[in-house]
């Protein structure tokens, strides 16, 4: 074997990691270490001593000279500039990151062959990046949104990702629907604003969404903070054993802090005041010593007892009972580090569902392989079951979430820190951009005369018969029955037993829903009468309250501008049709505010924006001046 490389025995070095550190053992300096002592100079990127890394080279000793092109610094330096950013995520844009680790802490060996998993207090080092779904990357985190929970366990076994959610359930269970379900809750392409009219059109003609909508609406939708929310597993996995055995398993994380959550009004003026408001809190909170941590349940599921289960077990629009399935402890997450370089680290940071370990596997789920990124449409192989093809679910699994992080990382994205493993190794993976750990004068085939000899063959494990599909290919798409509305039912029932809760769940969605067109509205109406005729029709009559109270020029998903208002409305003494805050007009559950902003944060305090009109002059916000004339824009609720 060839040990001459420079990269230590058979190039392993380069492809590891330090367990204390994260960080490859090979890499010349830590990403937040200063240089060696006697090198406390600017260089270029080669290297070479600058001696005044803030001048420019120029002709003639004034202000207006003529910059040379042969200014290697200052050319260097903007050239890097316009290239520092990556192209952010399609979702979950906005994020936050930290380190921590798995502990054991009950044994269930019994039903998994999971090294990490092997012994109770056993810990393993992981990252977390916590975010929001819709907004962009520089939009408020505290508002109105699911969100997005990813760890990165460090095994022994190789890296193993989790990419959990804010609710129990998803919006959809065909795959290729999330492209317009994407596009739904973006931008409008034609104004590029925020339009209710899309997001309410498109679940309207989704309606198996309408359980993660109701809990998208209630205040479960709107935590304190990440440390105060609950986080679950949406999707069906497996523990599994050599020998083929397995069970079905789905993932609840508890918040050790307790649940708190936000009303409408809150999270819109923290969003306002603070856009970073959950990055700093969970920053914050670490470096105070004040470690969030979560218990790790698993519910358990005999395959057998799938097969006859009144839910599909599959479908990730609905949840599996607790009575019939309780939840088993197996584990706590604790967040005790915080990252040193966020690019690096966070920004860099690249998770996959296919990245798993034996012990742990996927499942036949259809939804499992396709949340947070973009796809083409396909055909679902099925058996009598109507169940997809496991093989074919893998396959554009692995091509779906694989392709997402090559678009925006590269090629070796999984070299860079974050998402190094402790042990990699396979010398046909060659080359491509940014590849710092290349197996030096390795044979790039195999068999190659210097492998490694086999010390830890891959664990297969046996395809039971359980799994096994049979069926031609077919156009598939699942079709929405009175069963998809029972648990949304069982959910507003749910709510009823805490004060308020329905009534904030109405009032939220009547802000929102009340910036679609009249068409929307009522096929929207018509969706909540089918969970619960009184539930339709109270958001019907608190969501027509809030359309009657906006001014007639408004139109769905733009903000209106020029309205001219009176010194009386603005002082309070308008008369009842007056659509600013605080002048007389009273609905049951609302102020005759313009809609706060639910998704993205584009109205910092949810309130009219105002502009003084100055006479002779620019506007000038913020001052009385002129004739006094205000022109008042309202911003309509918008769904991001």
């Amino acid at each position: 074997m060839d040990t001459a490389n420079g990269n230590g025995t058979n190039g392993f070095v380069d492809q590891s990691m330090d367990p204390d550190t994260l960080q490859p053992l090979n890499a010349p300096l830590p990403p937040n270490a200063l240089p060696p002592k006697g090198t406390d100079y600017y260089t270029l990127p080669n290297g070479a001593p600058i001696k005044h890394p803030q001048a420019s080279q120029r002709i003639g000793r004034q202000l207006r000279a003529i910059i040379p092109v042969s200014d290697i610094n200052l050319i260097d330096q903007i050239a890097h500039i316009t290239h520092e950013r990556i192209p952010e995520r399609l979702v979950h844009a906005k994020g936050s990151s930290a380190y921590g680790e798995f502990e054991v802490t009950h044994d269930i060996t019994d039903i998994t062959s999971a090294a990490f998993l092997n012994k109770v207090g056993k810990k393993t080092p992981l990252f977390v990046r916590f975010s929001t779904v819709a907004g962009e990357r520089g939009s408020a985190d505290s508002v109105r949104d699911s969100r997005g929970f990813a760890f990165k366990l460090y095994t022994e076994e190789g890296n193993l990702d989790w990419l959990f959610f804010s609710t129990p359930v998803f919006f959809i269970r065909d795959p290729a629907k999330f492209s317009s379900m994407t596009h739904a809750q973006k931008r409008d392409p034609q104004t590029n604003l925020k339009n209710p009219d899309m997001f309410w059109d498109f679940f309207n003609h989704n309606a198996e969404s309408f359980h993660t909508i109701m809990m998208l609406f209630s205040d479960r939708a709107t935590p304190v903070s990440y440390r105060y929310a609950d986080i679950f597993g949406i999707n069906t996995y497996k523990f599994t054993k050599p020998d083929g055995s397995f069970k079905y398993i789905k993932i609840h994380l508890k918040t050790d802090q307790g649940v708190q959550n936000l009303t409408n009004d809150e999270s819109v003026r923290i969003s306002g005041q603070d856009p970073d408001y959950f990055q700093k809190d969970l920053f914050t909170s670490i470096e105070k010593g004040n470690y969030p941590s979560w218990t790790v349940y698993a519910q358990i599921i005999d395959p057998l007892e799938a097969e006859n289960y009144k839910t599909n077990i599959f479908d990730a629009t609905k949840t599996i009972s607790q009575k019939d399935f309780p939840l088993v402890p197996f584990g706590k997450i604790t967040l005790n580090k915080n990252i040193q370089n966020f690019h690096t680290e966070a920004e860099q940071s690249a998770f996959n569902p296919a990245n798993i370990v034996p012990g742990w596997n996927i499942t036949p789920d259809p939804s499992e392989c396709f949340l947070h990124f973009l796809f083409s449409s396909f055909s679902l192989p099925l058996d009598g079951a109507d169940q997809p093809l496991l093989a074919t679910v893998l396959q554009i699994r692995m091509f779906a979430y694989g392709e997402t992080q090559r678009y925006r990382l590269g090629v070796n994205h999984q070299q860079l820190p974050t998402n190094r493993s402790f042990y990699m190794y396979n010398p046909t993976r060659r080359d491509g951009a940014a590849n710092v750990a290349n197996y030096g004068a390795q044979q790039n085939y195999i068999p190659a005369h210097d492998a490694p000899p086999i010390v830890k063959p891959a664990q297969y494990e046996v395809l039971a018969a359980h799994e096994e599909w049979i069926g031609s290919v077919v156009e598939y798409e699942s079709q929405v029955t009175d069963a998809d509305f029972v648990q949304p039912r069982e959910f507003w029932e749910v709510l009823g037993r805490t004060k308020d809760q329905q009534k904030n769940l109405v009032y939220n969605v009547a802000e929102n829903l009340s910036g679609a067109t009249q068409g929307v509205r009522q096929a929207t109406y018509t969706i909540f009468k089918r969970i619960d005729q009184k539930l339709g029709e109270w958001i019907e009559k608190e969501t027509e309250s809030v359309v009657k109270a906006k001014s007639p020029n408004e139109i769905p998903g733009i903000v209106v501008g020029g309205e001219i208002v009176s010194d009386e409305q603005i002082s309070g003494k308008g008369g009842k049709n007056d659509p600013l805050p605080g002048t007389g007009t009273a609905l049951p559950l609302h102020t005759p505010a313009p809609p706060r902003s639910m998704m993205g944060g584009d109205a910092s305090l949810g309130d009219s924006m105002r502009a003084v009109i100055n006479k002779g002059g620019p506007v000038q916000p913020g001052s009385q001046g002129g004739d006094g004339r205000v022109i008042t824009y309202h911003v309509l609720i918008v769904f991001a």
